[in-house]
């Protein structure tokens, strides 16, 4: 489900934006605004970072996001017939969205490109997301300015303006800081990281979506659809906490669904994990990686972690967000990572031999384990997002010394496109 300019301006509820949605706007008339932007036709492919889209998504974005249209005609601002825009094909795509990220700076990322219509009445919708970046600034030669939506027009910013901006965007940046702070802390409070090391692993939106509450059915679906993405990043190489928590059966929580842990009993208690889905689209990944089972009748100690169980609950966290995102309609998140130990001993990260066996011969010993951050786009292509799991998780294991991940195995870029 998506909301956009076009629902606004209808009064409709979110839902897909679909060819029958964009007939009713024409034929209701309505008129752009500081969301809604009407254009007859494509700009050419040749040469697309120096025409007016770059200027024409950056004034969206510094206006908080909204929809350009390519394939309706207006006449005083108002929409009066559909156009036929010609064939967008996968090529002129990525050039749009190659230009929202090389032309404007800071770079627009998660533009939405959706194509409308049948042949004769081929339309071009394209969704720039609200940021915290702003402003986004557009370079001509040796001079740059800040375009903006004025109501249905788009002029520049002037000083005070990009002044006033500027601080909006450290403001931002320190709320969400402090919201990732939160859902670290919440999820590091109560467990018995003296006995055996935790980790806890959390994604905030950026700019989270309001949206009605995730109902215990939505959140059910998160959940069992995100346990078949993360073996797709991470296989069975490991522990994930995903196999560990009650993904059928979220139970309510304070704005939010809690899948509970499953693993008790003396037996399984080692491999416990929590896992939070919040209405606003964060989600958190808590589980015991100190300790584990190291043979049918051994454990290793609380300080010792196997590297596979960190990828595992990467792949996790990072399908989690992604299914997530694509309920709550929101994109990019921040993402924290940490391992929690208080015992005497330094946390060491194990990774295996040639022979499949722990070994900790290239480990680094850690005192503290430094908490290690991202931005991700959710609902960025598949395999971009796949290669973003495996360079977090690269990160994650490259501090205790580990140099290779053994399960997130991306498959090759095709070098073609």
């Amino acid at each position: 489900m998506t909301f956009t300019a076009l629902h606004r301006a209808l009064g409709i509820a979110p839902s897909p934006l679909t060819d029958d949605l964009l007939d009713t706007a024409v034929a209701a008339g309505v008129v752009e605004a500081d969301d809604l932007d009407w254009k007859s036709e494509l700009p050419p492919a040749r040469g697309l970072p120096q025409t007016d889209f770059p200027k024409d998504v950056a004034a969206m974005a510094n206006s908080g996001g909204g929809v350009i249209v390519f394939g309706v005609r207006e006449s005083q601002k108002a929409a009066t017939e559909r156009v036929d825009v010609g064939e967008l094909d996968e090529a002129y795509e990525r050039s749009l969205r190659s230009a929202a990220i090389t032309a404007i700076s800071p770079p627009v990322f998660g533009l939405n490109v959706h194509r409308l219509g049948a042949e004769g009445m081929r339309a071009v919708v394209v969704e720039v997301p609200a940021s915290i970046d702003g402003p986004h600034l557009i370079y001509k030669n040796d001079y740059f300015g800040a375009p903006v939506r004025n109501d249905s027009d788009t002029v520049w910013m002037k000083e005070r303006q990009i002044e006033a901006m500027y601080r909006a965007r450290f403001e931002e940046r320190r709320h969400a800081t402090e919201a990732l702070d939160a859902l670290y802390d919440e999820g590091a409070t109560g467990r018995d990281s003296d006995k055996r090391a935790w980790l806890v692993a959390v994604a905030h939106p950026r700019i989270p979506r309001v949206r009605e509450r995730l109902t215990r059915d939505e959140a059910r679906g998160v959940l069992t659809k995100t346990v078949g993405l993360a073996l797709t990043y991470a296989g069975r190489g490991g522990i994930h906490p995903l196999e560990n928590v009650d993904c059928d059966n979220p139970r309510p929580g304070l704005r939010r669904w809690v899948a509970v842990n499953t693993a008790t009993g003396e037996r399984s208690i080692w491999k416990e994990a929590w896992m939070n889905v919040h209405h606003d689209g964060s989600v958190m990944v808590a589980a015991a990686v100190g300790g584990h089972h190291m043979s049918s009748d051994g454990y290793f100690e609380g300080w010792q972690v196997e590297s596979a169980a960190i990828e595992c609950a990467i792949a996790d966290l990072l399908a989690l967000a992604r299914t997530t995102a694509e309920t709550t309609g929101n994109d990019e998140y921040d993402v924290r990572l940490g391992i929690e130990w208080s015992g005497e001993q330094p946390l060491t990260i194990l990774t295996k031999d040639s022979f499949g066996y722990a070994y900790d011969g290239v480990s680094v010993p850690l005192h503290r384990y430094t908490p290690v951050e991202t931005t991700i786009n959710a609902v960025e292509p598949p395999l971009d997002f796949f290669w973003h799991v495996h360079d977090f998780a690269l990160d994650c294991v490259n501090q205790g010394g580990v140099s290779n991940v053994l399960t997130i195995q991306p498959p090759a870029r095709d070098e073609s496109e």
